[in-house]
């Protein structure tokens, strides 16, 4: 185990991940990373913590004598809803070159959950932690968890850029549906998404799995809506997944154009092994067309309640013009 950084060691590069925060207590948890172990992790919350790690506890004023307005701010940012590919779109960009890929830190679920009187402190710094890399040629490329996207546009500076990712309503319920996990992690969720659609005015009445999957679809999607509308000083780009992956040697290439990245690469990265593994975990396998017969199966199991389920989204655009135009972008999409 190493010792504390110092603020100029902190500053310097991505070395040391300011992984979590508890802004109870002003102290966060630093992780000692290379390359290597930002390239190989899937999620950067406390699932890292399952293989021994360098962890040290500092204080967050070690973090503001750290940070300077001479430091960088230009990472890029993927938002998202959640099984939409954000992983594998993120592991994707990490292959290219002098891209450094940041997937799903927990400061950013940390700051989201902070109370908002308590919030500015600990976030003004985060765009510039978030945008440490290893060389001055390198970009940090960073996924939030869904729900940080209600903070988005405290994260992306003005002037950079932001990739926002959903699926139809239709196909994100038959995903959801379709895995175990994903339903737990839903119904473990619905309870925060139901407060957070409320707070948008948006009242959707749930009576099974069906409807929460609607809910949560609801809910993330107008999540972003409402951070694009705040983010009018920013490049965004919309990507449907599901039309991404029909083409994704393509999609990825304008991806990495849009975030300035090297494309040079990225077609030979989109057919490559990646597209068969399961992002999540990359011992499994999974591809387009397995998410595709899975999708379709929960479609057939569960036709009935998902056609009445669109309809309550549909009912309840016609209340919500956040919604309405969620919806009205997936149609055209």
């Amino acid at each position: 185990m190493s010792s504390a950084p110092t603020a100029d060691e902190l500053a310097r590069d991505a070395t040391w991940l300011v992984q979590a925060l508890d802004p109870s207590q002003g102290a966060v948890r630093l992780i000692a990373m290379d390359r290597e172990s930002y390239r190989a992790a899937s999620f950067l919350d406390d699932r890292m913590l399952k293989d021994p790690v360098d962890a040290q506890i500092v204080s967050w004023t070690a973090i503001e004598e750290a940070v300077s307005d001479n430091m960088r701010s230009d990472a890029r940012w993927i938002f998202h809803i959640g099984h939409v590919g954000s992983t594998l779109v993120s592991r994707l960009l990490g292959e290219l070159g002098d891209v450094l890929a940041i997937r799903e830190p927990r400061l950013l679920r940390d700051l989201a959950l902070t109370p908002v009187d308590l919030r500015e402190r600990y976030i003004v710094p985060a765009p510039r932690l978030m945008s440490r890399t290893f060389a001055e040629t390198e970009v940090a490329c960073v996924k939030a968890t869904s729900f940080a996207s209600e903070i988005a546009p405290e994260l992306v500076s003005a002037g950079e850029r932001a990739l926002l990712m959903f699926a139809t309503p239709r196909n994100y319920i038959g995903s959801i549906l379709a895995g175990e996990n994903s339903l737990e992690e839903m119904r473990l969720l619905a309870g925060s998404r139901s407060q957070r659609l409320n707070s948008r005015q948006i009242y959707l009445p749930s009576q099974n799995d069906v409807d929460l999957a609607a809910a949560a679809w609801a809910c993330e999607i107008t999540a972003l809506e409402q951070a694009a509308d705040r983010m009018v000083d920013r490049e965004i780009l919309w990507v449907n997944f599901d039309q991404m992956l029909g083409e994704m040697e393509s999609a990825l290439t304008n991806v990495a154009n849009f975030f300035g990245f090297d494309t040079r690469r990225a077609g030979g990265i989109a057919s490559g092994p990646l597209m068969g593994r399961y992002s999540k975990a990359p011992e499994y396998e999974y591809g387009a067309n397995l998410r595709r017969e899975l999708i379709a199966e929960a479609g057939e199991r569960f036709a009935s309640d998902i056609e009445r389920a669109l309809a309550m989204l549909t009912s309840g655009a016609e209340k919500s013009p956040l919604l309405g135009r969620a919806l009205a972008r997936v149609k055209e999409n």
